[in-house]
């Protein structure tokens, strides 16, 4: 898998709100997921993945989506 690193529309002026979609969760444990996964995504722009960047890409989507959802929901836990 190979990614592109993220840029700003060329005419989007540097003070442009994010739109909502895109805002970080105030969770903290969400907003470090993001941040490592934004740092892993960014340092291997461009180029090919091994199989254990791959697969550490894939644990850190699920923790930030364990902690937006336990955000969204007041981090009430169900059992399965």
């Amino acid at each position: 898998m190979a990614l592109t690193p993220r840029h700003s529309p060329p005419n989007a002026p540097a003070h442009a709100p994010r739109p909502a979609h895109l805002a970080q969760p105030s969770h903290p444990a969400a907003v470090e997921a993001n941040e490592a996964i934004r740092a892993l995504v960014d340092a291997r722009a461009g180029q090919d993945w091994s199989s254990v960047e791959s697969a550490a890409y894939e644990v850190l989507l699920i923790e930030w989506a364990a902690a937006t959802q336990s955000a969204a929901t007041g981090d009430i836990i169900e059992a399965a």
